[in-house]
């Protein structure tokens, strides 16, 4: 992913403005080390700091139109460019960027061209004729985006709020699926889909129809002229994403540049569940496996870096966040520029453990649709920013429009968790991929239990991070901490800690109101909750949370001896937390 700032509308086109625009831009260079670019038009900046991805060798930004009267930014990817060219015939493309077509397709038909794009996109456009300008945000929020404004009335974009914060009376989150217009002087959705609604769809389930959906949009992102891999926790998600990469990369552009053999990475604290996990998918699908270890230490030395990047002070989040940023590290460093990864999923059908107590289909497909529209200010964030922080593009399509469209419409009975029947969370899903005659995956992976990822790298981790908060924050600070904060109040210590951190390098009220709050359970959101009476009593938003579902949930019994067996004493670290859980229909990770 690239890094964008502009400033639009400034009172101020002098050199020192100039200056300043670019030293801000420079605190997203970190998004994009390849190349600089910026292009002033009177008091309209426009910068770019590019990750280069496609065409590197000519696809600098801004990018223009024949005349370079249209101007543009552009952060993501436009996976359909060269079907969009061939509509565009009377053109004249100066680069092989895929983002050029933004330019010539505002020319044909005007603010209303961006639902043509199938992709991930932040971008601004200026009209240098009537200078006027639109700022747009792709569909889901996958690709991160901020809008401020000066006191001068001047427009501020970034890619990162730190780009903005400094200079900008109010800043906040750009709404995905929204573009801002000059000429209208505000926001207009530009995605509505039919799911968005909430109304609850009835279309049977289609195995064939979702698996061809998903392979679809896995190979439309193969499309890259650098090299990549694939990270694999050994979980449903990120093993169907491999499974489904090292199936359709031979034949491919990529495969031609960079060979047919797919690389995989992993992460995680010695002996954790994904470790053992990526490393048998990673042998089934005869993958280059890279596996990177932590400690403890080593992610609680990140995680100011890490809210500095993610600019959050969520817990989930910042939990999750740490394990990707350090791995993001030892990938670039490799040579990999860009990485497609098992984002969306829980989202889509319901995964977290949680979903186990949804009361009916009603309210498991309304909790879906919930947390969806909620994903730029979680996963989307935590994948983009925790890879940017060192140039490394992060694609996921599990959040592919095209496929978001067949996985809402699904009838959500066939979603429901129901044990009886031996279906456990994302079983459409698993289902779909449960090929007999040419597998994708080991029967025992597809059906794995679900392990949120900052779980998954190891349980210790997170109470590593809560035994290290407690050392900073005391009891007294806790009893005051309404009135220090008082948005978004902490809760534990460990918030705490993380809210220290934030408001030190984003002081601004404007940065504290972009971090979502409330209660959650299990990564649920606020209404869930009322699922379960007892989990008001455990809001943790670790997937142990989920009392009497997951196979490792936060309770103290005896390991059951059919599950400690064989078993290493780095895999039994755990064994405090092992509870028995009905047997029907949920697979038991250790």
């Amino acid at each position: 992913m690239c890094g964008i700032l502009a400033v639009l509308g400034c009172s101020d086109d002098s050199q020192a403005k100039r200056v300043r625009v670019l030293e801000l831009s420079r605190r997203l260079r970190h998004r994009g080390p390849d190349w600089s670019g910026l292009h002033q038009f009177g008091g309209n900046y426009l910068t770019h700091q590019r990750l280069a991805i496609i065409d590197p060798a000519s696809g600098d930004q801004p990018l223009y139109n024949e005349d370079k009267s249209i101007v543009v930014t552009v952060n993501g990817e436009i996976y359909n460019h060269e079907q969009l060219r061939k509509s565009l015939a009377n053109h004249k493309f100066r680069t092989g960027s895929d983002c050029e077509v933004i330019a010539h397709l505002y020319e044909e038909h005007g603010e209303n061209f961006v639902d043509m794009l199938d992709g991930v996109f932040s971008f601004v456009l200026l009209d240098k004729r009537d200078n006027s300008f639109i700022v747009a945000r792709d569909a889901i929020g996958v690709t991160s985006l901020y809008i401020g404004w000066g006191l001068d009335g001047s427009v501020w974009i970034s890619s990162e709020m730190k780009g903005l914060n400094d200079d900008c009376e109010h800043f906040e989150a750009f709404p995905p699926g929204h573009l801002y217009s000059s000429k209208e002087h505000g926001f207009k959705r530009w995605y509505n889909p039919v799911w968005f609604s909430e109304s609850i769809p009835s279309t049977p389930f289609d195995p064939l129809a979702l698996r061809k959906a998903f392979e679809n949009a896995v190979i439309k992102r193969l499309m890259t002229d650098v090299p990549f891999g694939v990270l694999l926790s050994g979980g449903l998600d990120s093993s169907l994403v491999s499974s489904v990469t090292a199936r359709h990369l031979a034949g491919t552009k990529a495969a031609e540049q960079w060979g047919t053999q797919l690389h995989s990475f992993c992460v995680g604290l010695e002996g954790s569940p994904d470790l053992k996990a990526g490393k048998e998918v990673a042998d089934y699908l005869g993958t280059v496996h890279h596996e990177f270890h932590f400690t403890v230490q080593d992610g609680i030395d990140a995680i100011e870096d890490v809210i500095y990047h993610i600019e959050t002070y969520d817990v989930t989040t910042i939990r999750a966040s740490t394990p990707m940023f350090l791995m993001s590290r030892k990938i670039k460093s490799l040579g990999v520029k860009m990485v497609i990864s098992g984002e969306g999923s829980d989202e889509l059908f319901g995964g977290y453990l949680y979903f186990h107590k949804a009361p009916n289909k009603e309210e498991f497909h309304q909790e879906t649709c919930r947390k969806v529209k909620a994903l730029h200010q979680y996963d989307c964030l935590r994948a983009n920013k925790a890879t940017s922080a060192w140039g490394l593009e992060v694609r996921v399509p599990f959040l592919d429009k095209e496929f978001i469209n067949v996985a809402m419409s699904i009838d959500p009975e066939w979603k429901m968790i129901k044990r009886d029947q031996g279906r456990i969370e994302k079983w459409v899903l698993r289902k779909a991929f449960d090929d007999e005659e040419n597998p994708y995956l080991p029967k025992h992976i597809l059906y794995r239990q679900k392990e949120q990822f900052s779980d998954g790298v190891g349980y210790s981790w997170i109470d590593g991070l809560k035994a290290h908060a407690a050392q900073h924050v005391t009891d007294k600070m806790m009893q005051n901490a309404a009135r220090i904060y008082p948005h978004n109040t902490p809760t534990t210590k460990e918030g705490y800690y993380y809210r220290m951190i934030f408001e030190r390098f984003f002081p601004q009220n404007s940065a504290r109101l972009t971090v979502p709050g409330g209660p959650s359970v299990a990564c649920s959101t606020a209404k869930a909750i009322e699922w379960d009476a007892q989990w008001s009593n455990n809001l943790d938003p670790s997937g142990r949370a989920a009392l009497g579902v997951h196979a490792s949930a936060y309770e103290h019994a005896t390991v059951p001896a059919s599950l400690s067996a064989g078993k290493s004493a780095a895999e039994m670290n755990k064994k405090a937390r092992i509870i028995k859980v009905p047997s029907q229909g949920v697979i038991i990770s250790t």
